[in-house]
């Protein structure tokens, strides 16, 4: 018997691209053989009209041939032995149209029959469960939209409870119209070799039936063919009631589950999310922006391919390439009134696409496979194995190492050269790690809690508060709390996002930043937090400031004379930190460490920070300032060259990003 295709039932439910594109094959085979079934049911319907004909043709024919007797022929004479011939012929023709009768009666019943059954019943039921499933499919995609809109800022509970239950319904609704869809189609592929075959046999065995009083060895050639083609389809009809009955009985089980298969987001309390995915798919939300401040939300299904995410439309055949993900970087946003949204970031720092998930779980896992992606775990020979081990490693992370050359790829200094031969000249400034690497207890105390974000300062709380404050609509600042900033020898600006910050128990090493690296990153890691504040760091000869790229508010100011240590990652080169010491209203200091990403090498901003400090201790000698100003070349309008490159804007923007040049 041949094989035969079948749609998979446990697949319905999931209703993947996939899934739809094997059953548009499904679908156009079930619309060519009901084509095909009615043009045969037109030939077979000729057959049987011929066969008719051939009835009142055979019955006429005797009629006629009785008449000849009853001709008054001018030339009658001789006639009596045409009339007995005529009157035999009359009774063989009388006799064969008999046989003709019974002929047309078998063809109307085994041949013509069947067809119109198969064509009624079983085509007939293809298509009024294509039109069901259409339907159930519009309705969940109507209630999932619904229940898309849900409002984050008020939230109400008795809406949302309502709307998850009519979208549970309706993918009930819709899992159970697939179900029964898939079950006909499958069923269709046996019933369609029978419905080819069974009208066959009816005629042939009607053919036989009328030559057989007269032709018994024409009989005897086909009993043998028609009896294998008869067990064929007896064969083919109890293959076809056990896979009935298979699919019966996974049906009843597949129909069994729990209704949190069909509730979205139904583990929202305690979701069980795997952190080691290194692929995924599934529908998400994509936002499309259609104005300056509108935009709109479309339905597609995502699935990730090697390092590149794909999007798939419902009913295309195949996926298209939306982002590339090697390097990128994926975070939680606040996207309107939209819950689950996430957004993913290109290596150069400019924002991609953003996207919301139906589920919290569904939310943080696929934030996790992107950011597996992003690592080109998928490269290695094992990629499940390499992420398990990845994320074992960040949480163990947070658990402070006794000794720092047990990870010699973080304790490296990050110094570069120029930086090393400044501290051989002035160890004020930089001073250097100690020869005997400390224990990581000796640098930050078991437990210090980490802060993922910049508190406003006091003045600008206040500022915020004030009814009367006007708004300068050029995005100028109105803070006159740093009036340095114009006489400034030194102005440097650079982008930069807020990691961290904790609190440390000395200043003595560099290897305090690296140890706070680790652990504010493997505290990301590991408690999943990727947003980031994105702030300007301006770095000047009296201080170094935070100033929110928006508004152009500070959100943070530092003396410069308090930034005791500063130190960029030897691996990471956009990672960069320094320490602050803070005097204490009861007399002590604190010592607090923050982390940065910056858009531009972590060296730069730690060369900027040593030449303000530079400034500041030449500053009372107008000899040694001068000899410092000549050392730094100056550009033809008059500017000194800090850094021997460009500025790391990928926007080429230079509003905001002043990098590389300041004036004197």
């Amino acid at each position: 018997m041949p094989a035969v295709d079948k749609l998979l039932l446990e697949e319905a439910l999931q209703d993947s691209p996939q899934t739809r594109s094997l059953l548009s094959v499904f679908e156009e085979d079930a619309g060519t053989l009901t084509d095909y079934t009615n043009q045969l049911l037109q030939a077979m319907q000729r057959v049987y009209g011929a066969q008719n004909e051939m009835c009142l043709a055979t019955q006429q024919l005797s009629k006629q041939l009785l008449a000849y007797e009853k001709q008054n022929f001018a030339l009658g004479k001789g006639d009596e032995e045409v009339i007995s011939t005529l009157h035999y012929f009359s009774k063989v023709v009388d006799e064969l149209n008999l046989l003709h009768t019974e002929l047309a009666k078998q063809l109307a019943d085994t041949m013509v029959l069947p067809i119109i059954q198969f064509r009624e019943k079983d085509l007939t039921e293809v298509s009024t469960l294509k039109d069901l499933f259409g339907l159930a499919s519009n309705e969940h995609d109507l209630s999932m939209a619904k229940y898309s809109r849900l409002p984050k800022k008020k939230e109400n509970e008795k809406v949302k409870t309502e709307v998850g239950k009519e979208v549970a319904a309706a993918r009930r609704k819709q899992h159970l119209s697939s179900l029964q869809y898939y079950c006909a189609l499958n069923a269709l592929q046996y019933r369609k070799q029978m419905a080819m075959m069974e009208p066959m046999i009816g005629f042939a065995h009607g053919q036989i039936n009328f030559f057989k009083k007269g032709a018994e060895m024409f009989s005897k050639r086909m009993d043998s063919f028609l009896s294998s083609v008869a067990d064929m389809v007896q064969s083919i009809q109890v293959e076809l009631e056990a896979e009935a009955e298979k699919m019966r009985v996974s049906q009843q089980e597949l129909l069994s589950v729990d209704e949190s298969v069909y509730t979205p987001d139904s583990d929202v309390a305690a979701p069980q999310i795997n952190r080691n995915l290194i692929q995924k798919a599934g529908y998400l939300n994509l936002r499309n922006k259609t104005g300056l401040v509108t935009a709109t939300w479309e339905r597609l299904y995502f699935f990730t391919q090697g390092g590149n995410l794909m999007c798939q439309p419902r009913g295309a055949v195949a996926g298209g390439l939306i982002q590339d993900l090697d390097n990128c970087s994926v975070m939680a946003v606040d996207c309107e009134d939209r819950r689950y949204c996430f957004q993913i970031t290109t290596p150069n720092g400019k924002s991609g696409i953003i996207l919301q998930a139906e589920s919290r779980k569904e939310n943080e896992e696929w934030i996790c496979a992107i950011n597996n992606i992003s690592r080109q775990i998928y490269l290695t020979d094992n990629p499940e194995a390499v992420a398990i081990k990845l994320n074992q490693t960040a949480l163990q992370a947070v658990t402070p190492i006794t000794s720092f050359g047990k990870k010699q790829e973080s304790s490296c200094p990050s110094q570069n050269l120029k930086n090393s031969e400044m501290e051989n000249e002035n160890d004020k400034i930089v001073p250097k790690a100690t020869a005997s690497l400390p224990e990581a207890e000796e640098l930050i105390a078991p437990g210090a809690p980490i802060q993922f974000d910049i508190v406003l300062p006091a003045t600008e709380f206040l500022d915020q508060n004030r009814g009367s404050r006007r708004t300068n609509p050029f995005g100028e600042t109105e803070d006159e709390s740093f009036p340095e900033a114009e006489d400034s020898l030194l102005q440097q600006m650079f982008i930069v996002r807020f990691l961290g910050s904790m609190a440390v128990k000395t200043d003595s090493t560099t290897e305090v930043i690296y140890e706070a690296m680790r652990q504010v990153l493997a505290a990301r890691a590991i408690h999943n937090i990727f947003r980031m504040t994105e702030s300007h760091l301006m770095v000047t000869s009296q201080s170094l400031r935070l100033i929110d790229p928006q508004t152009q508010v500070s959100r943070a100011n530092f003396e410069l004379t308090s930034v005791t240590q500063f130190a960029a990652h030897q691996e990471n080169k956009r990672l960069v930190g320094f320490v602050i010491r803070v005097p204490e209203s009861t007399g002590e200091e604190s010592l607090s460490t923050y982390i940065f990403e910056s858009n531009s090498e972590g060296e730069k901003i730690c060369y900027a920070i040593n030449l303000g400090k530079e400034i500041i201790e030449v500053q009372k000698d107008p000899e040694a300032l001068a000899q410092l100003m000549l050392s730094i070349p100056l550009t033809n309008d008059g500017k000194y060259v800090l850094l021997n490159d460009q500025p790391d804007d990928d926007d080429g923007n230079p509003n905001e990003h002043r990098g590389a040049e300041s004036e004197a």
